[in-house]
């Protein structure tokens, strides 16, 4: 994170390991941050993809080894699972979502984008995908792609809790948009229960779009 807050927001990568696209979940499930690594939901099919079939149950417990071991920081092992699940079974998104994830920690944006293009090519409306397309945007400094992603993901799926808070943490302190941001932390709120820390973001964004009105309405 930058800017005078980055040391009171969590970094977007640890919250995107909190929301890991796992097994049955389709990367739309939002989970508290708190709450650490989410569970994966024994299903028949990993990450997401009800357009895909099902798959063995030799494959998924191999998905949802990879994913264990990707949520207890192991990434070396994950990598190495998912890709041999992949293998097998190329046509998940997911799969690649989780890689980009993966990759994006190690700090190879390259590796991401290509995992990243590998989703979006099975599923071009992947909400995961896309939201990870957005953070690798937004690294990169193209501020604007990076929001027009938040935004295709969250029209795809209005309750993916993690593109609401990402596309505020783009509004506050990449854009300078605060309410727009207040919107986005509170729809993330609303969707996740009770954040505490989120809370405190948006009594501050409160108070700083109330002083920007005040401002404003003495120079009027």
């Amino acid at each position: 994170m930058l800017l005078q807050r980055c040391t009171k927001k969590v970094p977007l990568f640890a919250l995107t390991l909190a929301m890991l696209v796992v097994a049955g979940c389709g990367g739309t499930t939002a989970v508290k941050r708190s709450s650490g690594p989410e569970q994966a939901d024994r299903a028949a099919r990993p990450a997401g993809d009800e357009l895909v079939p099902a798959i063995p149950p030799v494959a998924q417990t191999l998905f949802e080894q990879a994913t264990a071991s990707m949520a207890r920081g192991d990434f070396v092992d994950a990598e190495l699972r998912f890709k041999e699940f992949l293998l097998q079974y190329p046509e998940f998104p997911g799969t690649h979502v989780n890689l980009a994830i993966i990759h994006s920690s190690n700090g190879n944006d390259a590796a991401a984008k290509v995992s990243i293009d590998a989703a979006l090519a099975l599923q071009p409306n992947h909400p995961a995908a896309l939201n990870q397309l957005g953070m690798l945007l937004r690294r990169n400094g193209k501020f604007l792609e990076a929001e027009a992603a938040y935004l295709k993901a969250i029209t795809v799926s209005p309750e993916y809790a993690l593109a609401h808070y990402n596309l505020g943490v783009l509004n506050e302190l990449y854009l300078q948009r605060l309410e727009a941001a207040l919107r986005n932390f509170e729809t993330y709120q609303s969707l996740v229960g009770e954040d505490k820390q989120v809370a405190k973001w948006i009594m501050d964004l409160t108070r700083r779009v109330a002083a920007n009105q005040r401002t404003a309405n003495v120079a009027d």
